[in-house]
C-alpha cells in the first residue's frame, strides 16, 4: 500500500453512503440511489465508497453493509468499495471473515473491511441482533477483532479450536484492506498498536484531531501498512452557490436535531425543515449540536474539506452527504469533483494545491 508520510497534502477524495431515505419514498428506492450514486461516484474518480451500517431508523435504509457492497462492486469499474463499517460486535468474526473473503474473491483488489465498534442502533435493537439472547454480549472487541484478522493472516495457533477454518475462507488468495473506524480516542489506540489505517468519523465527533495525532506517533508499522495512515469522513453539501447549499441542509440539520432528542424521521424536504427550525428553534440557521457541515459553493467546501484534511493531518476524506432529494446529492458530489480537478483514475489533478 502506497501510504503517503504524515504532513503530505490531501491526495484522496472518497465516498462514505449512508443510503438516506426521503420523507416520501421507500428504503428500496434508497438503496437503488445509492447504485446510482456509486456509478457516478466511479466516472468522477472518487477514491473508494463506503457503506454504513444502522439498523432501526427510518431515515437509513443500509441495514448490512456486506449485502450491498457485491451490488456496488459489480455496478462499478475501478472504485474500491468496502463497509463504513461492520459493527463487529454484532457478528461471528468467522462469519464477517467469510462473506468478506467471498467479496475479495469476486472482485480482486477492491474490497475494503472497515470495521467499528459502536452498535449501529439503539440498545433494544442491539440487543435484538444478539443469537444468544439470555444476557448482553460481552464487549469484547479487541479479541473479536484479533480473531478476524488471524483468519486472514493465518495467525490462529495451531491449539486453538479454530485454527484449520481460516484455511477454509471461501475467497482465499485475495483478502480485503482492513481499516479501523473511530470517533472516541479508544479506537485510535487500537488502530496504532494494531498496524491498521484510521478512518476518524468527524460527521459525528468533530474533536479528532488530537485522537488522529496520538493514533500517530503511537503506530507501530504492521506488514501491511509501514506508516500511519489517517482518513477523515465529513459532512458535506455543495451547491452553485452558498445560499442553496445551506437550504438544502436544511434536511439533515432537522433530522441531527431530532435525533439528538431521540426522534427519528426520514429526511425532510427542505422547506419542511426550515419551517420547523423557524417555528419551533426561533431560527432557519439552526445547527445540530457538536455536528460540523461543511456546506456552501464549490469555492467554499473546498476550503472547508482541505482545512479538515490539514488539522488531521489526513490524506484521505470521506464526504458524506445526506439531502432530501437524490439530484441534489449526486449535484454535490459533481461539483466537489470539480473543485479539486479529480481525475476519472481517481486522484487529484494536483495534489499540491490541496495545501494552499
Amino acid at each position: 500500500m502506497n501510504i503517503p508520510a504524515p504532513g503530505t497534502p490531501l491526495r484522496r477524495l472518497s465516498v462514505l453512503d449512508q443510503s438516506p431515505i426521503a420523507e416520501g419514498t421507500s428504503g428500496g428506492e434508497a438503496l437503488r440511489n445509492t447504485l446510482d450514486l456509486a456509478r457516478l461516484a466511479d466516472r468522477l474518480g472518487f477514491h473508494r465508497y463506503w457503506l454504513a451500517e444502522h439498523h432501526a431508523t427510518p431515515m437509513l435504509a443500509c441495514a448490512s453493509p456486506e449485502v450491498m457492497i457485491g451490488p456496488v462492486a459489480a455496478a462499478t469499474a475501478r472504485i474500491r468499495v468496502g463497509s463504513g463499517g461492520v459493527m463487529l460486535p454484532h457478528y461471528s468474526p468467522l462469519k464477517v471473515a467469510e462473506s468478506f473473503s467471498m467479496l475479495a474473491g469476486l472482485h480482486p483488489g477492491r474490497i475494503d473491511l472497515g470495521l467499528g465498534r459502536a452498535p449501529g442502533s439503539d440498545r433494544r435493537t442491539a440487543f435484538a441482533l444478539q443469537r444468544d439472547r439470555r444476557q448482553e454480549s460481552p464487549d469484547d472487541f479487541p479479541e473479536q477483532l484479533a480473531e478476524l484478522m488471524a483468519y486472514f493472516k493465518d495467525r490462529i495457533a495451531p491449539t486453538h479450536p479454530f485454527a484449520k477454518l481460516a484455511g477454509t475462507l471461501p475467497g482465499r488468495p485475495e483478502s480485503p484492506e482492513f481499516w479501523l473506524l473511530g470517533s472516541s480516542p479508544q479506537s485510535g489506540i487500537w488502530a496504532a498498536a494494531l498496524g491498521l489505517p484510521y478512518m476518524f468519523a468527524d460527521f459525528i465527533s468533530p474533536e479528532g484531531a488530537a485522537i488522529a495525532t496520538r493514533y500517530r506517533s503511537e503506530f507501530a508499522p504492521s506488514e501491511d501498512l509501514a506508516a500511519a495512515s489517517v482518513g477523515v469522513a465529513v459532512s458535506v453539501i455543495c451547491a452553485e452557490t452558498d445560499e442553496e447549499a445551506w437550504r438544502l441542509s436544511a434536511s439533515i440539520r432537522m433530522a441531527i436535531i431530532l435525533l439528538q432528542s431521540g426522534r427519528l424521521i426520514a429526511v425532510p424536504r427542505p422547506e419542511a425543515a426550515l419551517t420547523f427550525m423557524r417555528d419551533e428553534l426561533g431560527s432557519p440557521d439552526a445547527k445540530a449540536c457538536n455536528r460540523r457541515l461543511i456546506a456552501g459553493s464549490p469555492a467554499t467546501v473546498r476550503a472547508g474539506i482541505e482545512a479538515v484534511a490539514r488539522d488531521y493531518g489526513a490524506e484521505e476524506v470521506m464526504i458524506v452527504t445526506i439531502t432530501h432529494d437524490h439530484q441534489a446529492r449526486r449535484r454535490s458530489y459533481e461539483l466537489v469533483a470539480e473543485a479539486f480537478g479529480l481525475t476519472p483514475e481517481g486522484s487529484l489533478a494536483e495534489p499540491a494545491a490541496a495545501s494552499r
